[in-house]
């Protein structure tokens, strides 16, 4: 029996129970799947169509080999009889050079082979997909992590949502290839110094993308094209954005952004976060503390401020709408025990009890929901929504005890931050509006093509948290999501009236000046336990002392004068899948020292910043890559690029280069 056959443009391999297809999807990339019996005709994951570029590949079969070659991406399946118990092999390898970029490999000699398939009687599978590794190597993206470590190489991760952990299971590797592990599941990744090992605790079959495009930059541009581009910025997201935890009522956030204009500082956005509401589930405004929602967005309108609302995905028993949620079937279920999956002290509650999440993989409940959020904020002309705790944020943590309807929570849990966002940007295409920013604590793979903008989560105000900051927007701009932010300050504490904090937060806007979405937010003392009476302490620009407010807002005004330039860039990340922040190898690919630094970045092609993320810092080391001639900001003096530099930092500025001729010097 041939084990190797074409079907229409795929290279289909069958062996003893196992079915194995490889077809084109994309310019330079390929489709991976294989399961027992029979590949699942239907997913959940990000693929959802072929992309453009995916033209009839070449095949070619042998007796036990079989090529496919479909641009810069060749594979190989060997089948070697040499073997006791022999398994079809795959080897991806650059056509133009036939270099070997990614090689599957057996997880033991004798058995089992590189694919594992572990059934539970029921359909699914614990599945293993074994890569060789490479010395050398450096490995980059899988969403946002806490570790602080850009290169992911020798880290083995959870694949899994948390607060602060976004699992988006896309690697881009310094070998020259992009992989999407495109299954939503829990799981693990490990990157190991013998093994790259990939697994999935429970799954219908295994499903990965695979591209081999030529540079870092168009491997970026291969993934969006795959699951999904981006929207263009919305004129207003590009400004500066005031929150913290958590105004009480309308007077007192209409009094701050009242403070904003009398300063004559700039602002874009201002939030009224959770709790707002009546109830969790009901998604309007408590009339007790918010009487007139109309007339506040109407006078932030006539200030060129938009307003965004927190929505949280938990249902309370109390809400007004809980049973047509319960009836309707429209709350995520369990598996084992009740439909409650978090607990906190909502109004009408005397203690925290138990709440309910809703399920947006359902078409039902994102239809009901976002005809809540319309009545009640749409319709006022609320239009920027903060989709919080949408990991969702379980207490216990036991994803696997979910039950979707889009499947069980082991399979598909990872995908319900992307759903959540869907039934926003859904809902908004609907009711005829232009795509908006939805400020998300969670994503997954294709999160980005419904608007969705993440944050780093709930983060301690910390100097390492600054520094960890850094290398997680880089990841997770390489993991498909161009929008990103943090809590300048961090959430979890702060005293406003501390020099030593004050300091942090200085560094701290100006690191935010150059992120995709520039957002002020934290918990800052004195803080208060968690419920519907929460407020934090001060986190105005003006609370942070008179030497610290001259230097922040300066950063505001700096901002405004980068805006043109940013919409510029968000523009290409909305056209080519290239994120505004990214590291230095995404445009410097050829120059091997650009690889290795972890604590600079380019924002759009032409601005390199280097963030100063220690206290008492006045200086830093500045690699300024080959290639360009740089100018440094501050001094205006220019140096030639492939060396480091030593730059002042005093506490005004961090250092800030700009490639020699390019236009937006005169803005900074």
């Amino acid at each position: 029996m041939n084990m190797f056959r074409i079907e229409g443009s795929a290279l289909e391999v069958q062996h003893r129970h196992e079915r194995l297809r490889i077809e084109p999807w994309g310019k330079d990339s390929v489709r991976v799947r294989a399961a027992q019996f029979a590949i699942p005709t239907d997913s959940v994951g990000a693929l959802d169509d072929v992309p453009d570029g995916s033209q009839d590949p070449i095949i070619k079969i042998e007796d036990d080999r079989a090529l496919l070659v479909h641009g810069e991406a060749t594979v190989e399946v060997t089948f070697s009889r040499e073997q006791a118990y022999p398994e079809p092999l795959i080897r991806f390898l650059r056509t133009s050079t036939g270099e070997e970029l990614l090689a599957e490999s057996r997880e033991h000699f004798w058995m089992p082979g590189s694919r594992v398939f572990q059934g539970n009687r029921a359909g699914a599978y614990e599945i293993h997909q074994q890569f060789s590794a490479y010395d050398g190597e450096r490995l980059y993206g899988m969403g946002q992590r806490t570790h602080g470590r850009l290169n992911l190489k020798g880290l083995s991760l959870d694949l899994v949502q948390r607060n602060a952990e976004v699992n988006i299971p896309f690697v881009l590797s310094s070998r020259g290839y992009g992989l999407l592990w495109n299954m939503p599941g829990i799981g693990r990744a490990e990157f190991n110094d013998d093994v790259t090992r990939w697994t999935a605790t429970q799954a219908r079959g295994l499903d990965y993308w695979f591209s081999a495009a030529p540079t870092p930059g168009a491997i970026l541009g291969s993934y969006a094209d795959a699951t999904g581009h981006v929207p263009d910025l919305p004129d207003w997201a590009s400004g500066f954005w005031q929150s913290k935890l958590r105004y009480l009522d309308q007077e007192e956030l209409m009094g701050v952004a009242r403070e904003h204009r009398r300063r004559d500082l700039p602002m874009s956005v201002i939030v009224t976060d959770y709790f707002h509401w009546s109830a969790m589930g009901d998604y309007r405004f408590d009339e007790a503390e918010w009487p007139d929602p109309q007339g506040m967005v109407d006078e932030l309108g006539g200030m060129g401020i938009e307003l965004m609302v927190s929505i949280w995905p938990t249902v309370s028993p109390l809400s007004e709408n809980f049973a047509d949620y319960r009836d309707g079937g429209l709350l995520v279920g369990s598996d084992q025990g009740i439909e409650f999956h978090q607990t906190i002290q909502d109004k009408g509650m005397t203690t925290p009890l138990p709440l309910a999440f809703y399920d947006p993989t359902n078409p039902e409940t994102r239809e009901y929901v976002w005809g809540l959020v319309k009545q009640n904020y749409l319709d006022l002309g609320i239009k920027v929504f903060w989709l919080d705790a949408c990991e969702p944020e379980l207490n216990p943590a036991h994803p696997a005890n979910l039950a979707l309807y889009a499947g069980p929570g082991a399979e598909v849990a990872n995908i319900y931050p992307r759903d959540n966002a869907r039934m926003f940007a859904e809902g908004m295409a609907s009711a005829g509006q232009d795509p908006t920013v939805l400020l998300c604590r969670s994503a997954w793979a294709g999160s980005q093509r419904y608007g969705a903008a993440v944050w780093s989560g709930d983060i301690p105000a910390t100097w390492l948290s600054l520094t960890q900051q850094v290398r997680a927007g880089l990841n997770i701009a390489i993991s498909g999501i161009p929008w990103w932010t943090t809590d300048i300050g961090g959430f979890h504490g702060g005293d406003a009236s501390d020099p030593a904090y004050q300091e942090l937060m200085v560094r701290w806007f100006q690191f935010g000046v150059f992120c995709p979405l520039f957002r002020l937010h934290g918990d800052r003392d004195p803080r208060t336990p968690t419920g519907y009476a929460q407020t934090g302490g001060p986190n105005e620009v003006w609370s942070y002392g008179d030497e610290a407010y001259e230097i922040i807002a300066e950063q505001l005004r700096l901002r405004e004068r980068l805006r043109p330039y940013i919409h510029e860039h968000m523009t290409i990340a909305s056209e080519t899948g290239l994120p505004p922040m990214r590291p230095l190898f995404v445009d410097h690919a050829d120059d091997p020292q650009a690889w290795q630094v972890e604590d600079e970045f380019m924002f759009g092609d032409s601005i390199l910043v280097a963030p100063v993320t220690e206290p008492g810092a006045t200086s830093r080391d500045v690699y300024l890559p080959a290639g360009h001639r740089w100018v440094d900001v501050r001094t205006r003096e220019v140096f030639e690029g492939g060396s480091t530099h030593v730059s002042d930092a005093p506490i005004s500025s961090i250092p800030v280069f700009v490639i020699d001729g390019s236009a937006v010097l005169e803005s900074m």
